[in-house]
């Protein structure tokens, strides 16, 4: 049964993707890729629902310009340029080394020379959502090592993005139908004079209106005007693009989301698009799904396990050797190489405007969409098996530097504090635990935190305080509380339990983000939770009732008085 209105595929489309990305979940898998199992059961491969195959790609393509203007409103230039000695020649070899794979692949399946550039371009790029998601879930996006993967990442980003500008303009020279070299040249030269013209309108034009509306719009304090006024820039500039200078979607939305990262408010520009961003990227991954035809499984099955290879090994390998040629530690290449072991969102845009283009095949879609889907289901598998093995080599090492390195923490400390976590709340509550006489014994997981505390003076401990060895070292057995600042409550309620196997008696109390946090750790054990919003909330309001209008006769120390 064909069904063909916008509330069916959307109904359809919501709420597929939500049982299956509900079941991947379950299964410790990637949700897109129960999103794209989902556009397989709803496209015309499978018997059942069928959604509109004319609609579907529409709504696909409000979530690629969504997809794209929040890549842009994420992207920093400064992060890029302080691992650009890394992440720049990285990519740019990582890119070509996938590239003449996919290509040698594509010859010897007998398809042009542009068939096969396109194929490899589009299992050269990583996805931003997987990688980013493995990274945010590790604490590893403010590392060095994850740097350097958002660093490769962005420029892997913006090869693709210049790669949708040029594609159509070599159309003609990639299908063999052009061999006028003037014609080409001229072609390449209009496309490039437009997209000129594109960012430099941009860059003196947008970098100060689109922020200057942001703001007058934010100063009327009307959340659904805020939220309209950064859907209406992102899509508005993205359609403008397309209409006015034949730029793709794609890059206008990019661009909108950079000039939007240029004001103060981009933050909450991010955080009030969220949603919709998420709705409409769902709906993406869906459409590509309808296009997949699961039986290139049965019929292609060496070629499939090609396409996996060159994604999960050829790129694994390539990476983990520029890593290490530049000098990194073999702990940051096999980051990185498991980083980069997928592909997602770029390639099924690059391989929907081949194929629009008809320049690759549709088996060359439907392999880059197995090959994707194979990848994002073992990535989580890639980074649980590094996770298991950087433990067992920091515990060895850690035992074989025992008897080597001085102590951590002095052996006739007492009635301390632990601190578990240094960043941003755990540095101030230490500075103000320190002023007041109070000893202290700090535990992170990263070196550059771990510095800080030792520079302030602090004893600390770099580990994970999940692990026994870790919390025994800062000898819980004589401390009298432990502050958990960390923000993972899952993480924290392990460490309590722990904790209270250790010493009964101990004082703990930890930090929460909502009400069902702050159960959680206390059901652990912990003796209090500190929910971060509510305690902003009563301070607000004492210094409110401070103010001499509501105070009366009471008086303030001068520190803290109003005026």
């Amino acid at each position: 049964m064909h069904h063909t209105s916008l509330i069916a595929i959307l109904v359809a489309g919501f709420v597929l993707a939500f049982i299956f990305g509900m079941i991947a979940q379950r299964l410790r898998l990637s949700p897109l890729v129960g999103y794209l199992i989902a556009g397989i059961v709803a496209g015309p491969f499978t018997p059942g629902f069928v959604g509109d195959q004319t609609l579907a790609p529409q709504l696909a393509e409000i979530g690629v310009i969504l997809l794209m203007f929040g890549v842009g409103l994420h992207f920093s230039l400064r992060d890029l340029l302080e691992v650009k000695g890394i992440a720049l020649p990285g990519a740019v070899v990582q890119i070509a080394v996938a590239t003449a794979l996919g290509w040698g692949m594509a010859w010897m399946l007998g398809w042009s020379h542009g068939a096969g550039l396109v194929f490899g371009l589009a299992l050269s790029v990583a996805s931003t959502v997987v990688l980013l998601r493995a990274l945010e879930e590790r604490r590893l996006v403010e590392t060095g090592k994850g740097r350097i993967a958002v660093g490769w990442l962005i420029v892997e980003d913006l090869a693709m993005v210049l790669a949708l500008v040029l594609l159509p303009a070599l159309s003609g020279l990639l299908k063999g139908e052009t061999t006028d070299g003037a014609q080409i040249w001229s072609q390449l030269f209009t496309t490039l004079a437009k997209v000129g013209a594109f960012i430099a309108v941009m860059l003196i034009v947008g970098r100060r209106v689109i922020p200057w509306i942001l703001e007058r719009v934010a100063g009327t304090g009307s959340r659904e005007l805020f939220t309209l006024c950064v859907l209406a820039i992102a899509l508005g500039v993205a359609f403008g693009s397309a209409e006015l200078f034949g730029v793709s979607f794609a890059l206008g939305a990019f661009f909108a989301g950079m000039m939007l990262n240029e004001s103060e408010f981009s933050h909450q520009a991010a955080n009030e698009t969220l949603p919709l961003r998420d709705a409409f990227a769902v709906l993406f991954f869906v459409s590509v799904g309808m296009l997949f035809n699961p039986m290139i499984l049965i019929q292609e099955p060496l070629e499939v396990l090609a396409v996996f290879a060159i994604i999960v090994v050829g790129k694994s390998v390539a990476a983990y050797a520029i890593v290490r040629a530049f000098g990194k530690p073999h702990s940051t290449a096999l980051m990185i190489s498991a980083s980069l072991a997928q592909i997602g969102e770029f390639s099924f845009i690059l391989a929907t405007l081949g194929l629009d283009l008809e320049i690759l095949p549709k088996e060359g879609q439907d392999l880059i969409l197995a090959g994707a889907l194979l990848s994002i289901i073992v990535n989580p598998l890639l980074f649980a098996w590094l996770d298991r093995k950087q433990a067992r080599e920091a515990a060895a090492l850690q035992e074989a530097q025992a008897d080597a390195a001085p102590p951590a923490v002095p052996a006739d400390i007492g009635q301390h504090v632990i601190l578990i976590g240094y960043g941003r709340v755990g540095s101030e509550l230490a500075r103000l635990l320190t002023e007041r006489g109070v000893p202290l014994v700090v535990i992170d997981g990263e070196d550059s935190l771990i510095a800080k505390a030792r520079a302030a003076g602090l004893p600390a401990i770099l580990g994970n305080a999940v692990n026994e060895r870790v919390l025994r070292e800062a000898l819980p057995e004589r401390a009298t509380t432990v502050m958990l600042a960390i923000p993972q409550a899952l993480e924290a309620g392990e460490i309590i339990a722990k904790l209270r196997e250790i010493n009964p008696a101990l004082s703990i109390v930890a930090r929460a983000h909502s009400d069902n946090e702050v159960r959680h750790l206390l059901e652990h054990g912990a003796d209090g939770a500190v929910m971060a919003e509510r305690e902003l909330a009563h301070s607000l309001a004492e210094m409110v009732m401070a103010a001499p209008v509501y105070r009366g006769d009471r008086h303030l120390p001068p520190s803290t008085a109003l005026t």
